[in-house]
């Protein structure tokens, strides 16, 4: 990181392979023994390397020695093993040795510092990346050449114990915020403090003269407030001068009256005062900052704002138009006439485009403000569908209207809530569960009703639990597993039991299931052989990488026929799981998969007792089929519940097993079946296949009931639409700093991020469509053929 795109050859780096840094090495500590004996290696060269010798004794020479053997082993074996803490020890005892060795080689000229830390900390289950304390906060230990000798002090308080548990009561503790670093290393080695730099120099640190401190300070103020200079030209060359507000503490002249002030005070030997004025212009500058950062907050949020009211808008008015059986008005009555309304909104971006131009706003700022134009076109375009929807709810009952508005309220909230807090999904579960006694279900089918409320208290215990990773437990995997096997095994004898010729070729499920059982063994034997250090045996690694390849495949393979190809996915997307599991997860996608069961022959239930369609015997249904589009049913009510509970099931498969949003819920261990050697990349994709396996499970139960309750896939997909887009609307007014989601090149656009769900569910619903549709099969000369 260092090296690239240094300018000047002054930077020299010497790394070991990528392949050392392996989660199952015997010992990860070699990775921290290996630098400090490299530097020992190094200072030997160069007493015998003149030129080496004299590089090495000019000015502002910088040792940057990364040891990563204590992250390796806090992620492989927790920081609480013995494995973290001897590697604690490994390392103290280096740094002793390496202080030794600077020593020896300077002559002990005490012109060395030396700053120790780290880039993040971790919890007690070996993860970081969110914002717990145990993982944000990291030591800052410096001492030798400009650095402060520690103080004693009689009293000090911290909201944390940790000076109590490092026996270091008496020893002041001066925290500082991780940027603050980079202004400290370099004020002690003598170099400008780095451009864009936002830390601010800890003067507690420094064992220098008040003058030192004073000037030192000052060219920390001259260089954040330069940055606040840059920031503030920049928005002020894309704004119309009439439009321009600037930030109000911080004017011209008040710069200059500063400069004037802190040079004063110094060369009147004020140092304090001096020190005070310029902590109070980094403060100011930083708001500065700050307020530039965010100055196009309203205004681009108001235009986020109107396109997505306006795409929901949209959406909502064509499923009405062509899924419903609302009233059409007649063809020239309340209609736009097409022309003028044309030329009035390319009217509107013209007048847009012009006044982004003449700012100079970057091309993003184009597609915030221009995107919504075509959108509310197309919304005035629907007013006839519009006029027609409002004489519609104006004959509804009032009382029944304002219901539906305020279930539907909750439910969004419910949703939108649940990101924050996983236990409300337990919660929306709980009152899933009670479902069939609200409606006619309980009557019509007692047992489906049963075991829909089971499914739901069950699944319902997820979100409650731990996140996953935290406490690895290989029995429960393989209770999984059984129970897979159990489930399985009861499953294709009943129906075969039921439909003997449907299930007459029923090989391929005892293989997929004798596989489900393979793995089971692979995953408790790799696990087994890591706890011994000895390893991924090369076999379990062969058959966990076929297990994944061939998921996609095999269920292509079986019948198309509705159970036969759903349990063939189930048994290959779990055989999956199972090696990507350390815990009670793996019991996740078996429950929820079982909801899916009941949810599907539920909703036959529904159809028969409702009458809204012909109901379809489950056991005929034909993926592979061609739909009857003359047996397409219109949109009801019922049909806005069911898109309801798809994404209330997608957002349970995100959640349910922890907040997998965030990278401290990622364990290394699920994927040491597949690799152990650090590979961020292929990790990664494992870890995203992991939490795409219950979306397809959820997807594919989505497509059954589509296809059973002769739905067009359109009409559902467009209403889960409107409900997502509400969602992130939603979400839009909960972030607190979503101005700074707006600026170009910190974050990306909220477009992008609608767009994303909406390829998303879309890629969803294809896969979903492929994998029960779509059929291999053996056809003459033993070619492949897919149908």
């Amino acid at each position: 990181m260092f090296a690239k795109g240094a300018s000047g050859d002054h930077v020299y780096t010497h790394t070991y392979p990528a392949e050392k840094e392996d989660f199952a090495a015997k010992d990860a500590s070699k990775l921290d023994t290996w630098v400090f004996d490299e530097v020992k290696a190094f200072f030997n060269s160069a007493k015998e390397n003149e030129t080496l010798r004299s590089r090495l004794h000019e000015d502002r020479i910088v040792f940057f020695l990364h040891l990563l053997g204590l992250d390796t082993n806090g992620h492989a074996h927790r920081p609480m093993s013995r494995d973290y803490v001897d590697n604690v020890r490994i390392v103290d005892a280096g740094i002793a040795d390496l202080i030794s060795w600077f020593d020896e080689f300077y002559e002990n000229d005490g012109k060395t510092a030396f700053v120790f830390t780290s880039d993040h900390g971790m919890t007690d289950w070996g993860s970081h990346g969110a914002g717990h304390p145990s993982e944000t906060l990291t030591p800052l230990v410096a001492w030798g050449a400009g650095v402060q000798s520690a103080q004693t002090v009689t009293a000090q308080h911290f909201d944390d114990n940790f000076c109590q548990e490092w026996k270091l009561e008496n020893i002041r503790r001066l925290d500082v915020s991780q940027a603050d670093i980079a202004p400290l290393m370099s004020s002690l080695i003598g170099v400008p403090i780095p451009l864009n730099s936002v830390g601010i120099l800890p003067l507690q640190y420094l064992n220098n003269s008040n003058h030192f401190k004073a000037e030192s300070m000052y060219a920390n103020a001259i260089q954040i407030l330069e940055q606040f200079k840059v920031k503030m030209t920049q928005k002020k060359e894309t704004t119309l001068t009439f439009l321009f507000t600037p930030f109000h503490l911080l004017t011209d002249s008040a710069q200059v009256d500063f400069m004037h002030d802190a040079n004063s005070l110094i060369q009147q030997e004020r140092f304090d005062e001096a020190i005070t004025l310029c902590n109070n212009l980094i403060v100011q500058a930083m708001e500065g900052l700050t307020y530039y950062h965010k100055y196009d907050r309203f205004f681009l949020g108001c235009s986020v704002v109107f396109g997505f009211v306006g795409w929901t808008s949209y959406v909502i008015l064509m499923i009405l138009k062509t899924h419903t059986a609302l009233r059409k008005p007649p063809v020239n009555r309340d209609k736009i006439s097409s022309t003028p309304l044309a030329g009035a909104f390319v009217s509107i971006a013209l007048l847009i485009s012009w006044f982004l131009l003449v700012q100079s706003s970057p091309w993003t700022y184009y597609i915030y403000c221009l995107l919504p134009v075509p959108v509310w076109y197309s919304v005035f375009k629907e007013f006839g569908t519009f006029i027609s929807l409002i004489n519609s709810v104006s004959s509804y009952p009032l009382s029944k209207l304002i219901g539906f508005v305020l279930i539907f309220i909750l439910g969004i909230e419910l949703l939108v809530v649940s990101f924050f807090y996983r236990a409300m999904l337990t919660l929306g579960l709980l009152v899933l569960a009670g479902w069939p006694l609200l409606s006619e279900l309980w009557a019509q089918a007692k047992m489906m009703s049963f075991s829909w409320i089971f499914g739901c208290l069950f699944l319902a215990t997820f979100p409650l639990m731990p996140v996953v990773g935290r406490e690895p437990n290989m029995n429960l995997v393989s209770c999984a597993a059984v129970l897979t096997l159990i489930m399985s095994a009861w499953f294709v004898w009943k129906s075969k039991s039921k439909a003997p010729q449907r299930w007459r070729a029923s090989q391929l499920y005892v293989i997929q299931m004798l596989h489900l059982t393979l793995c089971a063994y692979v995953l408790n034997n790799t696990h087994s052989s890591l706890r011994l250090k000895q390893g991924l045996p090369i076999f379990n690694q062969l058959v966990s990488w076929t297990t994944l390849a061939s998921s996609f495949v095999v269920p292509l393979l079986s019948s198309t026929h509705l159970f036969q190809r759903l349990l063939s996915l189930f048994l290959s997307l779990v055989s999956t799981y199972l090696l990507l599991s350390t815990g009670y997860e793996a019991l996740f996608p078996l429950v929820l998969s079982w909801l899916m069961f009941v949810w599907i022959n539920i909703e036959q239930e529904t159809i028969q007792f409702k009458g809204t369609s012909t109901r379809l015997k489950l056991s005929n249904i034909d993926f592979s089929e061609n739909i009857d589009i003359s047996k397409i049913r219109q949109l009801k009510l019922d049909d806005i519940r069911r898109s309801y509970f798809f994404v209330f099931f997608i957002v349970t498969a995100f959640f349910g097993t922890g907040n997998i949003a965030s990278i401290n819920s990622f364990d290394p261990a699920s994927v040491y079946c597949f690799l152990t050697v650090f590979n961020p990349f292929v990790m990664g994709a494992l870890m995203m296949w992991k939490i795409l396996i219950p979306f397809v499970i959820v997807m594919c139960t989505f497509e059954t009931i589509q296809v059973a309750t002769q739905l067009s896939s359109k009409s559902l997909f467009l209403i889960v639409l409107v409900i997502s887009d509400i969602m992130a609307l939603h979400f839009f007014f909960l972030v607190k700093d979503y101005g700074s989601w707006l600026d170009i090149g910190t974050s990306i656009s909220h477009y992008v991020i609608v767009m994303s769900m909406t390829i998303f569910l879309m890629f969803l619903s294809v896969l979903a469509q492929v994998v029960t549709s779509k059929r291999i099969h053996l056809g003459r000369k033993n070619k492949l053929h897919f149908t």
